[in-house]
């Protein structure tokens, strides 16, 4: 199994807290793996195997018709005279499985662990009902460091190189034995996870008809990463085309691929009088994988927005709220929020054009603050320093070399 550190430290650091520990993120990105990882280390502390009372609710063997029946087959294996580990994978498959959740949560015996792959697991009645009594743990495919760390380094490969794979093939956890032996496997494997996404998460939970148009709008989301759009942009672009459709559908649409982690919303936010603007957002592909499943030779085109998207992952990976910067009439590419204040990224594939390393700088130089500026691009150069702002190799930074 890859190691996933840094949500295994968090799992480690909630674990007995008087809270509800929900994993969320897209399917296949590694939730049930991380509960195995989690399970081992209880193991290996002192936790009996008949402490741990693990489900998914993806086996057909837990076919529970209702809350009640999943609540009955956990509680008969409790007593009162010890402590349980329960764990609930994919739990949103139960109906009304909330109200079996905060059943078990209240058991002072009881730590309770769930994971789902929408984000509406925590809306609704979940929300009222739990209330402050849950802490999210955002999950998202391999980063780059674990991606490579999933591979024997063999020395006659660049991390340059490594790089470009990761690029093209995205970080889904099953893709790397299937890189191992045969790369040419691999849309088979990623067009299971994305019909399941789509059939499962979306055209059935939203009642859609139309496959088609769905397809269709997720394509344009998905090729035009890094770049403002709206859903009127969507709807006259698809209606031009011969698939007709209305604003209200599309924005539709675009909320069912984000409630299922297919797609991230990049809010903007205006640097000098520090407020988020209401229009033309940014979207960011979960797994650039996926992405290069659906578009084909024409996810290639255009490397600079790909790098965009990796680095905007990475910042949201690092526990940071993400924006789009507005300065004045030029734009940030990321302004990275969290209780420590602001950093400022703007991302190239290269600046040793003179002009171009300009334009780059150009609104990171406009802040007018004195926040961590950061330069990311693919340049080996050295890192650089320009009045404050450095510049980074973006793979060296992704390694926290």
């Amino acid at each position: 199994m890859i190691k996933r550190d840094e949500y295994l430290e968090q799992l480690k650091r909630w674990k007995d807290k008087d809270l509800i520990k929900v994993v969320t993120g897209i399917r296949r990105c590694g939730k049930s793996t991380l509960f195995e990882l989690f399970i081992n280390y209880l193991k290996d502390n002192g936790i009996k195997d008949n402490q741990i009372i693990s489900i998914n609710l993806e086996d057909a063997d837990y076919d529970f018709k209702d809350y009640k029946e999943l609540y009955d087959y956990v509680n008969k294996k409790i007593d009162s005279k010890k402590k349980y580990y329960v764990f609930l994978d994919e739990v949103q498959n139960v109906s009304q499985f909330q109200k079996a959740v905060d059943s078990l949560y209240i058991k002072k015996n009881v730590d309770v662990y769930i994971t789902g792959s929408n984000a509406y697991l925590l809306s609704g009645e979940l929300a009222t009902l739990l209330s402050g009594r849950y802490i999210e743990i955002k999950m998202l495919p391999l980063s780059f460091k674990e991606y490579v760390s999933a591979f024997d380094k063999d020395s006659s490969k660049s991390w340059y190189e490594y790089f470009l794979d990761y690029m093209k093939y995205g970080g889904m956890p099953g893709n790397i034995e299937i890189l191992k032996d045969n790369s040419n496997d691999l849309d088979t494997y990623l067009e299971g996870i994305f019909t399941t996404i789509v059939y499962k998460d979306i055209i059935t939970r939203n009642n859609i008809s139309d496959k088609m148009l769905l397809e269709g709008v997720l394509k344009f989301i998905f090729d035009s990463v890094g770049s403002p759009i709206s859903t009127k942009k969507i709807s006259d672009t698809l209606t031009s085309k011969g698939i007709p459709t209305s604003n209200h559908t599309v924005e539709n649409y675009i909320s069912s691929f984000v409630e299922s982690f297919l797609i991230y919303k990049a809010e903007r936010f205006d640097v000098k009088g520090k407020n988020l603007l209401v229009r033309d957002y940014k979207y960011y592909a979960v797994d650039l994988g996926l992405r290069s499943y659906l578009l084909g030779k024409k996810a290639d085109s255009d490397m600079g927005h790909i790098l965009e998207n990796i680095v905007y992952l990475e910042l949201v990976r690092r526990g940071y709220k993400v924006y789009v910067g507005k300065v004045d009439d030029l734009e940030i590419d990321f302004v990275a929020e969290n209780r420590d204040g602001l950093k400022y990224y703007q991302v190239a594939l290269s600046v040793r054009d003179k002009k171009v390393l300009d334009r780059e700088l150009r609104s990171l130089q406009k802040t007018g603050d004195h926040y961590p500026k950061y330069l990311l691009t693919l340049d080996m150069d050295l890192e650089s320093d320009y009045d404050g702002i450095t510049k980074i190799n973006v793979v060296d930074w992704l390694l926290n070399k």
